[in-house]
């Protein structure tokens, strides 16, 4: 058992020393220009924000049976007495255990997938180091279970466990990213439609994506929101315009973006580049689902392979088989 135990912290610590070697060198300005940027943003937001008075709920004392009773009408949860002092207690402690660049990487992570005020770096820097050690807990028991490997195989169990542990969460990361893409892209045809009829009617960019705002939900919209709140605070158009394609990572936000900021330049037409944008996302929407309608018959194969062709195969032969075998009885 000892020497699992060793093998397991050396396998654990050799493992974080990579991973964070390999975050370090991906790791460029941008993701501290970024956050400084976003702090500078923060402050900025809580500086301009009304101070409101907070209301001071007086507490009554009731004597009952000769034995003082206080009643409070704002008493305090338990799940905010008990839980979330241990719950801030444990991130603390796993805080200081995750490396600066996993925090980094899943602070970008944070950022493309929208939810950088939502999701907090330090508790999923805490489920990446419950995740790492849950896992390997695991290769260990399934090591005790099956006494039969050889240290080689322990080893590499053991291995696999870390690995899983530590690409789990940022797996989960990608997935939700993902999708937020795929919603993007599926929203901004229809959004540059309904923008491109509104500047024609007359109205300015910004009060066109206004409107949009107003009347239309999605992780798009959500994000041009947060570009106009960016502009009010003082943010230039163009950073801003940069800011909402780095944060959708997507070709064809990049593409929008840019036109749009060399339009504002060179003093183009915004409704002729709204208008050959358009139609452009159109083009490209039309080949983007031509290309997923492609994927499907590959993507059914497995399911196919797995689950209909054995009842097929079950239906089909045998009624032949078993009047074969029964022929062959008779005989």
């Amino acid at each position: 058992m000892s020497t699992i135990v060793i093998l397991a912290a050396i396998g654990a610590f050799i493992w974080a020393i990579f991973i964070f070697i390999i975050l370090r060198l991906k790791q460029t300005p941008e993701a501290q220009l970024r956050k400084r940027l976003n702090e500078m943003i923060d402050q900025a937001e809580e500086s301009r924000a009304p101070k409101l008075k907070k209301n001071v709920t007086p507490t009554t004392v009731k004597v009952k049976d000769g034995v003082p009773e206080i009643e409070d009408e704002q008493r305090v949860a338990f799940y905010d007495r008990v839980i979330k002092p241990i719950i801030r207690a444990i991130e603390e402690h796993m805080q200081k255990l995750t490396p600066t660049a996993i925090k980094e990487q899943i602070e970008d992570k944070i950022f493309r997938a929208g939810k950088l005020g939502a999701w907090s770096v330090s508790r999923l820097a805490t489920c990446w180091c419950l995740s790492i050690a849950i896992f390997t807990v695991g290769a260990m028991i399934l090591i005790q279970i099956r006494p039969n490997l050889n240290p080689a195989q322990q080893a590499l169990v053991l291995a696999l466990g870390i690995i899983m542990g530590a690409g789990i969460p940022f797996a989960v990361l990608n997935s939700k990213i993902r999708e937020r893409q795929r919603k993007i892209r599926k929203q901004l045809p229809e959004f540059l439609d309904m923008l491109c009829v509104s500047v024609q009617a007359g109205l300015s960019f910004d009060g066109a994506v206004s409107k949009m705002i107003k009347r239309m939900k999605g992780p798009l919209i959500d994000e041009f929101s947060r570009m106009q709140q960016d502009v009010a605070l003082g943010m230039t158009h163009q950073y801003a315009l940069t800011t909402l394609a780095k944060r959708c990572d997507l070709e064809e936000i990049y593409l929008f973006t840019t036109s749009i900021i060399q339009a504002e330049k060179l003093g183009t037409s915004m409704t002729r580049t709204l208008k050959t944008q358009a139609d452009n996302m159109r083009d490209r929407h039309r080949q983007w689902v031509k290309t997923e309608a492609m994927k499907a018959p590959v993507k059914i194969l497995f399911p196919m392979i797995l689950f209909i062709f054995p009842s097929m195969f079950v239906v089909l032969l045998f009624p032949a088989m078993y009047t074969l075998m029964q022929n062959l009885g008779n005989r």
